[in-house]
């Protein structure tokens, strides 16, 4: 990739970057100067950091007093001290609390209730999502002021105009980052209301991590030359001179799969080419496998108490997950003392003997979860893909990486990771994608639309076997419910400016009940190219949200119409106007007017999970 350009704005600015994980979290920021080739930082720096050997992420614990006041956060939630003063003072430790925002419509039929440690009573996963936030906003304050030359002053000039980019898995739709952007005012990045609302970016992990591999990875040779398309494209879809990559973000709670078609000559150009995968098989849900294995195989054993199993879970997930590299080689938990033994349990002067192949089953659910994600993204593409990059906390097991370059699902890709920073990828690539904005075309994940009733045609077959529901309306007509007014079609490729757009109306008895209209917005998940009734596959919709708007000028120039039986309504036929294309949905309102299109902006209600 070419040198990055200097920053074109006006004035000085400061955005800064959060990556919140299951596991561990960071920051990177950039202070962007008009003139000034931009230079992303991390955030390096934490309390008690070195207790972690300095790395540049912290772990995403909190602990909280019996009256819900966060008493310590981070790395400082690991020292012996805060510890002992939690099992003194009963403070409640939460961690992974992240998986409790997850999305419901992602499969998760391996993770039981039990797996996911309990929040607080009274506390909810956005509260604890805001309080964590501000823990990483005044840890990047200080980091600022303490590491740049006038530090203190740069800050108090920039700190209430800074720009955020918050990434979220894949698989989070609007209702997660409904919930973020609540957490971010909750946190007090910015002020409540629109305005504040602005300064906040929502980025998909996949995306993030794929501005950080473009910005750092991809300008060796192999990525410098473009090539053709292979003689088995299909002509129109064909695009000569780009390259199929995939982004593998496996982290602690999920693992993100991406696909783009790229070119880096003459210019930098990505395009997402097929729907964006997301998987809840991340590095915790080894550990989880693991202590449902001790528990089964240690049941019978003295060392089989709740407290020990714990222990040696948590062994476990610090050093044998992470040191694992074959099946082949035995495993150790070194979990007691000399004298703590019981051979047949294979447990000897301390250390519980594992077969590595009973640690291999372990991991075998998220690599073939990986794998059949891949293959459908691969499917969905119409160009081959070429190279893989493994990034993310995960990436860094060895048994990972290995076992998912053997595998059959990639065998005809190069799978790569880099050599180091494996768990920077997305801080920093969110502060990129603010900067770069590389990608401009993204893939509907699946068919959208609109719940509608349709005028009644006796001589259609599929209405007639739906005679028994047809409704009168105001105007006389008799109409069916149930029809789906599909807006956008999955795998469909829209542009960040491309609008989607469905003609509706809405009847009313007098001009004032068409001041205020709704549209419900639903997602089709089925396997049918073309949707058109939604009690066919009722449990493949599901209601995402809606979208309200303020129509009370389009109705005050509405006159009133006769129906049939004589009574007076009001009718407006009005286009829900919808942007598929950017990181968030968006959405507007747009009537005729006199000859000429009206607009009006529209606000969006997510469904709760």
């Amino acid at each position: 990739m070419g040198s990055r350009q200097p920053y074109r704005g006006l004035s000085r600015k400061l955005v800064i970057a959060f990556d919140v994980g299951t596991t561990y979290s960071g920051a990177s920021y950039c202070v962007l100067d008009p003139g000034e080739v931009p230079k992303i930082l991390r955030v390096a720096r934490y309390p008690a950091q070195e207790h972690l050997g300095g790395d540049n992420k912290i772990p995403s614990i909190l602990y909280y007093d019996q009256q819900h006041v966060v008493r310590a956060a981070g790395a400082e939630a690991l020292q012996e001290r805060v510890i002992e003063q939690a099992e003194d003072e009963n403070w409640v430790k939460v961690e992974w609390w992240k998986l409790h925002l997850r999305a419901k419509s992602l499969p998760s039929s391996h993770i039981k209730d039990d797996d996911i440690p309990p929040l607080p009573e009274g506390l909810n996963a956005v509260r604890v999502l805001s309080d964590f936030m501000k823990y990483l906003f005044h840890c990047t304050r200080s980091y600022i002021v303490e590491s740049h030359a006038s530090g203190s002053d740069m800050w108090q000039s920039l700190e209430d105009h800074i720009e955020y980019v918050l990434t979220h898995p894949n698989g989070w739709e609007g209702r997660q980052q409904q919930q973020i952007r609540q957490a971010a005012e909750l946190a007090g990045l910015v002020p409540e209301g629109p305005e504040g609302q602005s300064r906040l970016h929502l980025l998909t992990e996949g995306e993030a991590s794929l501005h950080f591999c473009v910005t750092t990875l991809f300008a060796s040779d192999s990525f410098s030359t473009p090539i053709a398309c292979t003689d088995d494209c299909e002509e129109e879809d064909a695009t000569p001179g780009y390259k199929g990559v995939a982004i593998l973000d496996a982290g602690g709670g999920t693992v993100d799969m991406s696909i783009y078609s790229m070119s880096l000559s003459p210019s930098v150009s990505v395009e997402e080419i097929a729907p964006a995968e997301c998987r809840l098989q991340g590095s915790v849900f080894v550990t989880v496998r693991a202590q449902q294995f001790l528990k089964s195989k240690l049941a019978n054993s003295q060392f089989g108490t709740a407290e020990m199993i714990q222990q040696m879970t948590n062994i476990f997930d610090k050093t044998t997950k992470l040191g694992f590299r074959s099946a082949e080689d035995p495993q150790y938990i070194k979990f007691g003392t000399r004298r703590d033994s019981d051979p047949e349990y294979g447990i000897r002067s301390g250390q519980l003997k594992l077969a590595g192949e009973d640690i291999a089953k372990l991991f075998e659910p998220s690599i073939e979860a990986i794998a059949e994600a891949f293959k459908q993204q691969q499917q969905a593409s119409d160009i081959p893909i070429s190279h893989a990059f493994l990034v993310g906390g995960y990436a860094s097991s060895d048994f990972l990486f290995l076992s998912l370059q053997r595998h059959p699902a990639f065998s005809d890709t190069i799978l790569c990771r880099p050599g180091t920073q494996l768990n920077k990828a997305v801080a920093d690539g969110a502060v990129s994608f603010y900067i770069d904005h590389l990608v401009k075309t993204r893939v509907a994940k699946v068919t959208y639309g609109i719940p509608v009733a349709v005028r009644y045609v006796s001589s259609r077959l599929d209405h007639i076997a739906r005679k028994k529901t047809k409704i009168l309306s105001f105007s006389g007509q008799w109409m069916l419910p149930n029809a789906f007014g599909s807006i956008l079609k999955k795998g469909t490729r829209v542009s960040e400016e491309q609008e989607s757009r469905l003609r509706v109306c809405r009847l009313g008895e007098s001009a004032s009940g068409c001041s205020h209209i709704s549209s419900t917005i639903s997602a089709y998940s089925g396997n049918l190219s073309d949707a058109i009734w939604m009690d066919e596959e009722p449990d493949s919709f599901t209601k995402k949200c809606t979208v309200y708007a303020d129509t009370s000028k389009a109705a005050k120039t509405l006159s009133p119409q006769t129906a049939p039986s004589g009574a007076e309504f009001y009718r407006i036929d009005y286009d829900v106007v919808l942007l598929f294309g950017l990181t968030e949905l968006k959405a507007q309102i747009s009537w005729m007017e006199n000859g000429v299109e009206m607009r009006t902006p529209a606000s969006i209600a997510y469904v709760e999970d």
